[in-house]
């Protein structure tokens, strides 16, 4: 399928509409997932261990970690369904699921009325919001690649991770908000609910919303799906392990690094500063708003530069800056108990993290044909989170408690590490991809040559 998008006025606010209706379900989607790690020290004890709050904060962690191990299984779910019914369908059904999580949450009994039964009913709805956002980032990075202009795809591109980290300020902004209007003591025993009742009825929102989104893959994609040749047939893991995957690859190893990176800096940071840094909670919430606030509007900026200078660069100097200053910027913050200074060092991890996370989804589309970009984005992914990023949290409070918080920067630092070598010598700068191939090229003068992944 080749399909030439001209960059019309009527073209461009096309473009835009989608890419707003497509990022809308991402931001709910992350808002109600962070909800859980950002509001998870006023409910740990009401779900898990309300002996000892420093176990029952480690089993929060331990189930949210959980939420990537489903991760995987929503991204073959979802992806398989947007490559062979299309990727508004997907989208739907994904965020659907996602706001049924979140009401699970809001309305579930706690040990002290159903026993063990609360943690058990918890778990499940963590595997049921990670198996809906593992179909979220695959099917949304695709959708969004495919409905840019083809010269302004960066930009277009990024506002997945604007959305994405709009979740989380959204989720810091609730706790914010509550934390101004509620004791301490409302917040654990209700004020908690709050932000997973207001996601569950957005869902409902976006679900609307989505209805009137464009269609992205051709009819004759359907049709091929329908009629089960098995030969070369769309969303397959055959398809993908037979045709893509050294693509595959890429997007796992390539995704490795970041991943900690971003929940590093954006998830159990939060949690670091009060438990190692012994920042206030009300001061560490203030910090981690305004600097995923800066984050989130960088994006497009870090997105708009991508379309002059091409991906490689920017994901390069990621990794070159990440694996120098991951050690230094969390060793550093250790000790601190400014505020201020802890918001600069937030901010500076965060600014090396931009790097990747405002393209990272769009070098992922690009590596793969209409046929299996869904599933291989969106699986890719999913396994790299599941090993690497989603451990992070749990990770690191462990180690924390366990007295060697610093092992956790030289894992960090090792995964970026070795990421950096998959941006170096697997991903070749401005090559014609195929997305170039279905929606237009990216850039002037490319080259018939396809990525080598």
């Amino acid at each position: 399928m080749t399909t030439t998008l001209p960059s019309t006025a009527a073209h461009t606010r096309r473009a835009i509409a989608n890419t707003l209706k497509g990022s809308a379900g991402n931001l709910i989607e992350w808002y109600d997932l962070y909800v859980y790690a950002a509001f998870s020290s006023y409910f740990a004890t009401y779900f898990f261990n309300a002996k000892d709050p420093v176990q029952a904060q480690i089993d929060a962690y331990l189930t949210f970690a959980l939420t990537f191990l489903m991760r995987p299984v929503g991204s073959w779910f979802f992806g398989r369904f947007a490559d062979r019914r299309g990727r508004r369908a997907a989208l739907t059904v994904s965020v659907t699921l996602m706001g049924l999580g979140s009401l699970l949450v809001a309305i579930l009994p706690g040990i002290a009325q159903i026993g063990v039964w609360s943690t058990v009913l918890m778990y499940g709805s963590r595997l049921l919001q990670g198996f809906s956002v593992g179909g979220e980032y695959g099917t949304s990075a695709t959708y969004m690649s495919e409905v840019a202009i083809a010269k302004r795809r960066g930009f277009f591109s990024s506002f997945q991770y604007v959305t994405l980290v709009g979740g989380q300020v959204l989720a810091l902004l609730t706790l914010v908000l509550l934390q101004g209007v509620l004791s301490e003591g409302d917040l654990k025993s209700w004020g908690w609910r709050i932000p997973f009742a207001v996601g569950a009825v957005a869902s409902l929102v976006v679900l609307w919303l989505r209805r009137s989104m464009d269609e992205t893959i051709s009819k004759d994609q359907v049709r091929s799906a329908e009629a089960h040749t098995h030969v070369a047939e769309p969303g397959s893991l055959k398809l993908l392990f037979t045709k893509h995957w050294k693509a595959f690859l890429v997007v796992v190893f390539l995704t490795m690094g970041g991943t900690c990176a971003f929940y590093l800096y954006t998830t159990y940071i939060l949690s670091f500063m009060t438990s190692v840094s012994h920042i206030p909670k009300t001061q560490t919430s203030v910090i981690n708003f305004w600097a995923l606030f800066v984050f989130m509007l960088l994006q497009p900026v870090f997105g708009l530069l991508s379309d002059k200078i091409g991906r490689r660069p920017q994901l390069i100097a990621f990794g070159v800056l990440g694996a120098v200053f991951t050690w230094p910027i969390m060793s550093t913050l250790a000790g601190v108990k400014d505020p201020v200074l802890a918001f600069m060092l937030m901010l500076a991890g965060l600014v090396i993290v931009v790097n990747y996370t405002s393209i990272s989804a769009l070098v992922k589309a690009e590596l793969f044909p209409s046929s299996v970009r869904a599933l291989g984005v969106g699986l890719g992914y999913a396994v790299a989170n599941s090993l690497f990023g989603g451990t992070v949290p749990f990770i690191g409070e462990w180690l924390a408690s366990s007295g060697h918080k610093e092992w956790l920067f030289t894992y960090v630092t090792i995964t970026i590490a070795l990421s950096l070598v998959v941006y170096i010598f697997f991903l070749p700068n401005k090559k014609k991809t195929p997305l170039d191939e279905e929606f237009g090229a990216a850039f002037e003068g490319q080259t018939a040559e396809r990525d080598r992944a």
